[in-house]
């Protein structure tokens, strides 16, 4: 038996719009470099990292984000492997992000190449939702000259899976009344959230399709997958009572390396931490933010991982910092085999305004008019534009996430 529930009608008065950006990144390559346009263009060089983003001419050949380089060299070793340029990715992602702004009244950037927008009500104002985004995919496109497929539905969750159905360039609308036959025949797979060990779990249980979900009642997928099964079970339904949220501040920024050879050099060490500290450093700053805790992050041969924090008696953006507080925290691990990857994280926030004011000495002036001056020249010409010199030989090395 099916346990089939209507959900509430307010759900379906709302009306939201997901828009996904195609292979970004590629994308942006192509579009900066016409000459690559068409190409299996794949964003990692390093044979220890991970594809990053791939063309979706490399795609054909089963290459796809997250896979090894390695992997993705022997499926596609004609295709142009290019190092990344985050600077660039951001700043084009800003100009997408404005351009939605100024046709849409309540924006919620979910990542840098998606956003959720919510159009309820605006009918009279801004047309039907259909041409809202033909005139979003028309705009971007000729603005930047990137595609973006976009799907329509009654709230996030379905509106996600819609702007994925017919990529790329694609346009999808969920009908309300539409809603139960669509999810009858979605595959699990295309459940954001239900990964490939959710999937063989799911799998054990009997579960293949979405009927099979909702063959159970909700408190019985609560009592065997807890919160999870009971999201699915909603999922399932095609309920989804999250809000879109115009600006969510991030809670942490972020750097972390794969290195070329798993090593125990601490020297070779320093020198990933300082351009890590760099970058998380240059985010800290451009969000006006200060953190109160480090974070050292390790993965070992083996692939286990361990993290070290410190919590500081007064905030710093200060990269130099930021480095010495990541260094100290190295050297007090005890090293009993080789590290694989090595990461800084800042997190726990706060504001100078809550802590006495301290008398600042001469270096931590000279570090902070330093870390301004590298910061403009970033602004300008990239992350990667200038290095300190104890880290410059690594600029090619180096595919950072913050």
């Amino acid at each position: 038996m099916i346990h089939k529930v209507t959900p509430d009608s307010s759900i379906f008065q709302v009306v939201i719009l997901h828009l996904d950006l195609d292979a970004f990144f590629a994308s942006v390559e192509q579009a900066d470099n016409p000459s690559l346009q068409g190409l299996p263009v794949i964003i990692g060089q390093s044979l220890r990292g991970v594809v990053t983003a791939a063309s979706y001419a490399a795609r054909r050949y089963g290459v796809h984000s997250a896979m090894p380089i390695v992997q993705a060299k022997k499926l596609c070793p004609h295709a142009i492997f290019l190092p990344g340029r985050m600077h660039r990715y951001h700043q084009v992602s800003q100009e997408i992000m404005s351009i939605i702004r100024a046709h849409c009244p309540v924006v919620e950037q979910a990542s840098i190449d998606e956003a959720y927008v919510d159009i309820s009500g605006t009918k009279r104002a801004l047309g039907t939702p259909k041409t809202l985004a033909l005139s979003l995919k028309k705009v971007i496109k000729n603005t930047t000259g990137l595609s973006c497929s976009i799907g329509i539905a009654p709230n996030k969750f379905l509106a996600k899976v819609a702007s994925a159905w017919k990529k790329p360039d694609g346009l999808t609308i969920i009908e309300p009344d539409a809603v139960f036959q669509f999810l009858a025949g979605l595959s699990l797979h295309h459940i954001p959230g239900v990964g490939k060990s959710f999937l063989e779990e799911l799998g054990s249980l009997g579960v293949q399709t979405i009927p099979d979900i909702l063959s159970q009642p909700k408190s019985y997928w609560a009592q065997v997958l807890g919160k999870r099964g009971a999201d699915l079970y909603d999922r399932a339904q095609g309920i989804d009572h999250r809000p879109v949220l115009p600006k969510t501040d991030p809670l942490s920024c972020s750097a972390e390396n794969t290195l070329e050879h798993d090593t125990l050099g601490l020297e070779m060490l320093k020198q990933y931490l300082l351009i890590q500290a760099e970058r998380v450093g240059h985010e800290l700053r451009a969000l006006g933010k200060k953190s109160q805790t480090i974070t050292l992050k390790i993965k070992f041969q083996d692939f286990s991982v361990i993290t070290r924090s410190k919590t500081l008696h007064r905030p710093t953006d200060i990269t130099h910092e930021l480095y010495t507080i990541a260094c100290t925290l190295l050297f007090a691990q005890k090293l009993e085999q080789k590290i694989r990857l090595i990461g800084i994280s800042a997190s726990n926030f706060r504001t100078d305004s809550a802590f006495l004011p301290l008398v600042t000495d001469k270096r931590h002036q000279r570090e902070t008019s330093l870390d301004q001056t590298l910061d403009r020249i970033r602004n300008k010409f990239g992350n990667t534009s200038i290095m300190r010199a104890d880290a410059s030989h690594l600029k090619g090395d180096l595919q950072t996430k913050s």
